[in-house]
């Protein structure tokens, strides 16, 4: 699937297992690379069993590794990797049909059907260059600065730090054309409120749905920053290692560049291999700052555990 394509999947932020330095977890995510490759490569949508067999596993077994190493079942994988395809293949090829049977789909009709959940509207609408993604904007404060908090129906698609809030407002626009922006109302109040939270102690896991917008091993790469415990750090190098895609350092590099919801996707928590501080999207001094918060909270968690009987 190329790489500007564009997938939409609302994941939940609840916490997932890491592979750790577990040789067989390694491995598990190289196969679970492998088989989505395979599914991207496929004219149809594999079903379970099938990817099961190519896999040499039962398919609940492969169910529950599949998910364990990219947060989505291979179903849910399969047809966001087929509609962010389509996404690519309305604004490349030459007419909707033709976008339409590139993509995998099988008709005409079962795309417009399913339309407004895959593109938020009409194919040729999307074709026409115009996204219509309806945003709930508000923006907050917090010690780090201005909080910039955007939401669809399906969940939290941007979290932005900054100075200034104009600048994050048109950032906002850049990164989301044509998006139809709205002032949050009492109802967000909640919701604003737990991001300011989590700003303010990073170690706090987000328990809000996110509608992250990206493609396939973007998701992949956010999936595992996800797993990396507060108060810890992977190198580049170790996060394309952990997601079975060991060459693919730059792309990882470009997948945490391109995260749009600061803190509760933490690509704060990686670092050159030698521990130094890259680039932060948000600035260095903020990543300086959260990652010496996490390892403030996690001392403190510790130290507040009462000690084992012996």
């Amino acid at each position: 699937m190329p790489d500007t394509a564009t997938a939409t999947t609302a994941l939940s932020t609840g916490p997932a297992r890491g592979t750790g330095s577990d040789p067989s977890a390694a491995q598990r995510a190289q196969q679970v690379a492998e088989l989505c490759r395979w599914i991207a490569a496929a004219e149809t949508e594999p079903s379970l069993g099938e990817l099961a067999r190519h896999a040499g596993l039962s398919p609940g077994h492969l169910q529950r590794v599949f998910k364990a190493v990219t947060g989505l079942s291979p179903k849910a994988w399969a047809r966001a990797d087929r509609a962010a395809r389509l996404r690519h293949e309305l604004r490349h090829s030459r007419s909707v049909s033709d976008a339409i049977y590139a993509a995998g789909y099988q008709s005409d009709g079962h795309v417009y059907d399913l339309s407004a959940r895959l593109l938020g509207m009409s194919p040729g609408t999307y074709r026409r260059g115009s996204t219509g993604l309806a945003l709930h904007v508000a923006i907050a404060h917090s010690s780090l600065g201005a909080v910039l908090i955007a939401a669809t129906p399906r969940g939290v698609a941007a979290i932005m730090l900054g100075d200034d809030p104009e600048a994050l407002l048109q950032a906002l626009q850049r990164q989301f054309p044509g998006s139809q922006l709205a002032a949050a109302n009492a109802d967000y109040e909640a919701l604003v409120a737990q991001v300011v939270a989590v700003v303010e102690h990073p170690s706090q896991p987000l328990d809000l749905p996110l509608d992250l917008q990206g493609t396939a091993f973007q998701h992949r790469v956010w999936h595992a920053l996800r797993q990396i415990p507060p108060g810890t750090t992977l190198s580049y190098a170790e996060l394309a290692a952990r997601i079975g895609a060991p060459k693919a350092v730059r792309a990882v590099a470009g997948a945490c560049a391109a995260n749009r919801v600061a803190v509760a996707v933490p690509c704060h928590r990686v670092v050159h291999r030698d521990g130094s501080l890259s680039g932060y999207r948000w600035g260095v001094e903020r990543k300086r700052e959260l990652l010496a918060r996490e390892t403030g909270e996690a001392s403190l968690g510790r130290a507040a555990m009462p000690a084992e009987p012996t």
